[in-house]
């Protein structure tokens, strides 16, 4: 223990003698939705906590202090880079100090089980060995900044359906060796202030007060002397909480600690001493922040600034992966694109103008830029040198009204009179707790109106349309065109059952480019007896529809015309968001009819995939290229057109599987039978259940193929390093993922045929040898023992496999251990 950290126990310990029962339990209570209570008599200041994971959202849902958006972290786990991911950290820790934020509420570490897990966006990957070293960069970056985080959803939140609720039945090995492998990790390697523990249940406990994972496992034998805070209402009992290692139960301020702690330990169903406990992991947390008087922050001096925007575009070149990348014709390959004089390219897809940068949830925050496909091309290429049309809308649903709109939320007494007022991001009104406009309170409030200015981009007939619970008033152009109450119906989903389905309430015939006033006036019903109070609502807007199988023939003829067709596909909100999970893979709308009719048009075709999890490709053979760019952040588009260009190489990797058709993804079942979600298959995930089963995917785990080529020349094992020597043999300089698995020759302990020992990143110039040195953990010879409680070493010979890619094997040797 060092002299600050002896300091910051020493007035820890100072504070905690001052406090009563009755602040104690406060004190693991939230305050509100995002901090905890200040308790000034002992030099506490409110600890404030934001969600992440690709930015800063901060205390409010609003327009008015935006937030810098980097890429999902699926596409941070494709570079494969722990190093970049703690720059990252170090960008998002400055971003949360510029907010006033002490906490992260990030990363997510679960696994990638199957391809249907709704948000897997926000999460790094199918293998637990890649997703721990990603997550560990993540977290030294942000608490090199001085900021807190909090790795989640400790443990098994693995998929969306029923995630309140599910018990997630795992046996004691997968569940070590796999799902608490990256947690292990982190805490072990990266020491992180805080952990989330989740919603779901693990082998008959909720998480929230599973006493085995959290006090046994997270704390005693891995050490975690952090604070463990609850997902959002996930605490569900008062002594179970606490017996069960939950030391804040969020949000506040009504929460089953508080007052309820206080009881309970006054009529003994709670020992005070593990209030204290409880007690003391937060004033650690506040002290390692800065909140705490007498406590030496663990960041005096944070690091450099960072240009948000340059690591943002950074970040997205170096997770795109390049799945394909054809010569047509015979001559060169289609990627980096032909920049000759009067050559043209055709961009094709809505995703390309519309871009989705991020995913949905509480992954959301607000750019005050973003870079669309089609912004970064058209400043990229020389004029008249890039066309652009439709050819097939991945959405035909109504939406929180965007492009074009410019929205502020007004509220207002019964008198009418104006209480405060703030910025909208988009159509969409989403308040939880006091994240209210200054000057307002749930208590004076009669109505917020949403209004503002609209410039169509498009003539024709707009939907307008709602979407919440209770009166509203829809306004455009200064004429009321619908009046009424959305009740609560009785939609299976219950998202929808709670906050109302889309409706669209009327059409209006407007003109491109001609500004008309929009207005929606929502009147606030009693939240009093809410345990939490929230408003939420939104005004919704769809352009015109125009016939789609014109749309397609327009960008066939555009196809036909141009040299390269770039088409650009994605995926919706509707389809990867939080609380909900996939039931397909397929991409929705008709994009897939749009990709097959421009290829047949055009052998040159390069098909830029705009999704955060696999999705079905089933043209990908009759393309020249397929560019996987995940949701790629706020500089996205300026990201494409420098790899498009080739200013910037695709560096990036697969950190999962990407299956040809869902039938062949070994893990399909995230729905629960009555209540209980089997992890049947055990240890095969991923790459591993691939190879067990004999499937081939259409690409497989690490996969990735950037601009130049590589010849691995040797292979040379010394106890627990593999070095790797390697030359770029191609016309262009570039980085190489070597990836190293391991393979018991003689398996006596029913493990994967292969799995990822470890893996490092080299750079070089044309023609030029580097040699990559990985070293192989402890834990890649080990497995969980069910019988003895413990780590088992497996001695004997291994394979090791130096690769390209899972299955793409350069360089064996043998290591006997």
């Amino acid at each position: 223990m060092t002299d600050a950290d002896q300091a910051r126990e020493d007035a820890v310990e100072a504070a905690l003698d001052k406090l009563d029962l009755d602040t104690k339990t406060r004190l693991l209570a939230g305050r509100d939705m995002w901090s905890l209570p200040a308790v000034p008599e002992i030099g506490l200041a409110s600890v404030v906590m934001s969600d992440g994971p690709i930015g800063v959202r901060g205390a409010r849902w609003s327009a008015d202090d935006p937030s810098v958006a980097l890429p999902s972290p699926t596409a941070l786990a494709a570079t494969w880079d722990p190093a970049l991911a703690r720059r990252a950290g170090r960008l998002l820790a400055q971003e949360a100090r510029r907010k006033g934020v002490h906490v992260l509420l990030a990363p997510t570490v679960n696994l990638h089980r199957s391809p249907l897990g709704g948000r897997h966006f926000e999460c790094y990957s199918e293998d637990p060995y890649l997703t721990g070293a990603i997550g560990t960069g993540y977290v030294r970056g942000v608490q090199d900044g001085g900021v807190g985080t909090t790795v989640k959803h400790f443990v098994g939140n693995d998929a969306e359906t029923d995630r309140f609720t599910v018990d997630n039945v795992i046996a004691p090995r997968p569940l070590r060796e796999m799902y608490l492998a990256p947690f292990e990790a982190i805490v072990k390697d990266a020491r992180p202030w805080g952990i989330m523990t989740a919603y779901n249940w693990v082998n008959g406990a909720t998480m929230t007060e599973h006493r085995y994972l959290v006090n046994d496992v997270l704390r005693a034998e891995w050490g975690f002397d952090g604070c463990n805070v609850s997902d959002w209402m996930a605490a569900r009992s008062t002594a179970g909480a606490l017996l069960g290692g939950l030391d804040v139960a969020m949000p506040g301020p009504r929460t089953v600690y508080g007052a309820a702690l206080a009881e309970a330990v006054r009529a003994g169903e709670v020992p005070p001493e593990a209030v204290d406990g409880a007690v003391r992991n937060v004033l650690r947390l506040a002290a390692r922040v800065g909140a705490l008087d007498g406590a030496p922050p663990v960041v005096t001096d944070p690091p450099s600034g960072i240009d948000g925007g340059a690591l943002a575009r950074e970040i997205a070149a170096r997770g795109f992966v390049l799945v394909r990348n054809e010569a047509v014709s015979g001559e060169r390959a289609a990627l980096p694109l032909d920049t000759a004089p009067g050559r043209t390219v055709a961009l094709i897809g809505a995703a390309a103008r519309d871009a989705r940068v991020l995913g949905g949830g509480s992954a959301t925050v607000f750019p005050e830029r973003v870079v669309s496909p089609l912004d970064g091309l058209a400043a990229a290429l020389p004029a008249g040198s890039l066309t652009f049309c439709v050819g097939a809308d991945p959405s035909e649903e109504l939406v929180p009204a965007d492009k074009g709109f410019e929205l502020r939320a007004i509220c207002r007494d019964a008198s009418g009179a104006v209480l405060g007022e703030a910025g909208l991001p988009s159509g969409q009104v989403q308040w939880i707790g006091e994240d209210l406009p200054a000057g307002a309170t749930y208590e004076t409030m009669a109505s917020i109106e949403v209004t503002g200015t609209f410039v169509p981009r498009e003539s024709g007939e707009h939907a307008f349309g709602t979407r919440g619970l209770g009166a509203f008033a829809l306004a455009v152009g200064g004429r009321t065109l619908w009046e009424g109450v959305q009740p609560m119906g009785d939609e299976a989903d219950p998202f929808e059952a709670f906050f109302g389905a889309p409706s669209e309430r009327a059409r209006v015939p407007l003109t491109a480019g001609e500004p008309v006033e929009v207005s929606l006036t929502f009147q606030v019903p009693d939240v009093s007896a809410l345990p939490l109070k929230a408003i939420m609502f939104s005004l919704l807007h769809l352009e015109p529809r125009r016939d789609a199988d014109e749309l397609i023939a327009e960008a066939v003829a555009a196809a036909r015309a141009a040299d390269t067709a770039v088409v650009v596909v994605a995926t919706t909100e509707r389809v990867e968001s939080e609380g909900f999970d996939r039931k397909d893979l397929r991409l929705p709308g008709r994009q897939d009819e749009l990709v097959r009719a421009v290829a047949a048009v055009n052998p040159n075709t390069v098909v830029v995939v705009n999704a955060g999890s696999p999705v079905e490709l089933p043209w990908r053979d009759d393309v020249a290229a397929v560019l996987l760019t995940w949701f790629p952040g706020q500089e996205g588009g300026a990201a494409l057109a420098d790899v498009l260009l080739g200013e910037a190489e695709p560096g990036g990797r697969l950190p999962t599987t990407w299956p040809a058709v869902l039938a062949d993804a070994p893990v399909t079942e995230v729905t629960p039978t009555e209540g209980r979600l089997e992890y049947r298959e055990g240890l095969l995930v991923g790459h591993r259940a691939y190879e067990a089963l004999g499937v081939a995917p259409a690409y497989p785990f690490g996969h990735g193929l950037g601009y130049t080529t590589w010849a691995y020349a040797s292979l040379e094992v010394t106890g627990s390093v593999a070095r790797v020597r390697l030359t770029n043999t191609g016309s262009r300089p570039g980085r190489e993922v070597v990836q190293v698995y391991l393979a018991p020759l003689a398996d006596t302990a029913e493990r994967p045929a292969s799995r990822l020992a470890g893996f490092a990143s080299v750079a070089a110039a044309p023609g030029e040898s580097v040699e990559a040195e990985v070293v192989l953990p402890e834990r890649a010879f080990e497995i969980w023992d069910e019988a003895a409680g413990s780590w088992r070493r497996i001695g004997g010979e291994y394979e090791v496999r130096a690769s390209h890619a899972h299955g793409d094997t350069r360089l064996t040797a043998v290591l006997r251990v």
